[in-house]
């Protein structure tokens, strides 16, 4: 935490000497698929897949600015009602700079009522950001959190030891069920021409179209990064340096290490309606398991190779993933989209025992869309994700997919299939939000290692051939969620939501359910996910 807030401070000096305005919108998908009509346009060639987005984008300021600045009022001379409203609490415009600030309050109870016991959130945030000049900005924000949490997630925090995508879990009141912890991201944006990005911080990244990633997703927890993104009109390509913490270790010697992550992705509009994506990804530790010690390998410093071939010459002694996306706009209405993960991949078995262990690899088909059946604003997605056995796993902890004990890709990690579909719908300033989730996977039990668990080593499989996705402890998860909000001050995502779950997963072992109503004053633009899986039986 200290190195953290040491981070930040010289963010800010390095804020308070720039001479030289890329605007940096957080992701989150609830408040992105606002942009699907814009986005997903036949008449536009918009870099969809890289997330988050400068909402700068000619494309999407005049979406951005209509969802900003909604019921805005600058006449109204009561200043009260404006900053609760319409503003920024502090909002400072200047001839080559401006400067905001605002509290962040996220306070919901909720009852579940399976459980028969009461739940709450009560988070405290602030943000603050800015822009100096045209090619300059920042932002920061931050929660102190606690918690009460339904079992399910409670049960996933004791496997994970993290609050889902937040950070390091901790007990108080001696209840099991009750956290705290922090969460803090930070991210400055400097954009020396208008072909060039330059950003570094710590946050998140989002590679693809749809509600899930199997490359790289908002899930895990946010990490430091240094990120260059290059537009040269048809071309977007992206290149991220990121610093890992990795406390799990399931069956490693050594518990609180770190690793390094390499990230290359670009996105190539062939047409106004389709794109292709080509992406690859390194992870290797800082430490090894005998304790020596890699640091940062400069082999991989090269922003604009594909980096199979120079892992491969190092003697392959790190984590290589590789992937492919693509989406093809069938109508305004209406896209395809798809992803393709490949962890690892021999050709003679794949072709001829497809249940080959080391055959690792997800695949992704979904549509999206704006507008469901000329309703303005009622935007839709329909997905299918599957992942086999053992994918993004490693021969040891250290070097698997993961950051902060949680998947880098998708958050059930390997040995399932999901369909998932989301309806949004935004009224002036309610917004609805409809989620119907089912998964089907396998989770391990009696000790044998059947694929879920990407901190298992892939070099323990139940079997070198005939595995099969769902093998181990066979489970069912059914998820539904609702929200219907009123956004008070849009300018932070000020507002009132009532909300409601309803969970089952079950299995020969355990018939879990949830069934839970929340509501509260929430406020921020960061993805909470619930919709989870469990990673082990209990």
């Amino acid at each position: 935490m200290k190195r953290l807030f040491i981070s930040i401070t010289l963010l800010l000096i390095t804020v308070g000497i720039a001479r030289s305005q890329s605007v940096y919108q957080p992701y989150s998908y609830d408040f992105y698929q606002k942009f699907n009509a814009d986005a997903y346009s036949t008449k536009t060639r918009l870099h969809t897949a890289i997330k988050p987005f400068f909402v700068d984008d000619s494309l999407l300021m005049h979406r951005y600015d209509s969802i900003m600045n909604y019921g805005g009022d600058a006449s109204n001379s009561n200043v009260l009602y404006r900053k609760l409203f319409n503003e920024h609490l502090v909002d400072v415009k200047g001839v080559n700079s401006t400067f905001y600030a605002d509290l962040l309050p996220d306070f919901n109870i909720g009852r579940d009522l399976s459980a028969k016991e009461n739940t709450y959130l009560s988070s405290l945030g602030l943000q603050f950001g800015g822009t100096a000049g045209k090619k300059f900005s920042y932002r920061v924000s931050g929660y102190l959190n606690q918690a009460r949490v339904p079992d399910y997630i409670s049960t996933y925090i004791r496997q994970v030891g993290i609050v889902p995508g937040q950070a390091y879990a901790n007990t108080f009141n001696n209840n099991p069920n009750d956290y705290s912890w922090d969460y803090i991201t930070a991210n400055v944006s400097y954009t020396p021409v208008k072909y060039l990005n330059i950003s570094a911080g710590r946050d998140k990244t989002f590679i693809g179209d749809g509600y899930r990633s199997l490359l790289l997703s908002d899930y895990a927890s946010p990490y430091p990064f240094f990120k260059l993104t290059a537009n040269l009109g048809n071309v977007k390509y992206m290149a991220m340096w990121a610093y890992f913490s990795d406390p799990a270790g399931t069956s490693d010697k050594f518990k609180d290490r770190n690793k390094w992550g390499i990230f290359h992705y670009l996105d190539w509009n062939v047409s106004n309606r389709l794109s292709l994506g080509f992406f690859d990804s390194i992870i290797w530790a800082n430490e090894d398991d005998q304790g020596h010690t890699h640091g940062f390998d400069f082999s991989y410093i090269n922003p604009v190779i594909f980096l199979r071939p120079v892992e491969a010459a190092n003697g392959s002694p790190d984590n290589a993933l590789i992937g492919f996306t693509t989406k093809y706009k069938l109508t305004d209405g209406l896209t395809a989209y798809g992803q393709f993960s490949l962890d690892e991949f021999t050709a003679k078995e794949f072709f001829s025992n497809p249940g080959y262990s080391n055959n690792k690899f997800g695949y992704q088909l979904g549509v999206k869309g704006a507008n469901l059946f000329g309703v303005t604003n009622l935007n839709y997605l329909l997905e299918t994700n599957t992942v086999r056995p053992y994918t993004y796993s490693e021969r040891a902890s250290i070097l698997n997919y993961s950051a902060n004990s949680e998947p880098l890709a998708h958050p059930w990690g390997a040995n399932f299939r999901e369909v998932v579909a989301l309806l949004n719908y935004a009224y002036k300033r309610f917004d609805l939000m409809g989620e119907v989730d089912y998964g089907h996977y396998g989770l391990d039990m009696n000790g044998i290692n059947y694929g879920k668990d990407i901190f298992q080593h892939y070099t323990t499989p139940l079997a070198k051939y005939g595995n099969t996705i769902g093998q181990g402890l066979k489970t069912n998860m059914v998820y539904l969620q609702g929200k219907i909000g009123y956004v008070l001050n849009p300018k932070y995502n000020l507002r009132l939501e009532l909300g409601g779950i309803y969970r089952t997963e079950k299995n020969s072992d355990f018939n879990d359910k949830t069934a839970m109503i929340t509501f509260g004053v929430r406020s921020s633009f960061r993805q909470i996910y619930t919709d989870l899986a469990s990673y082990k039986t209990h």
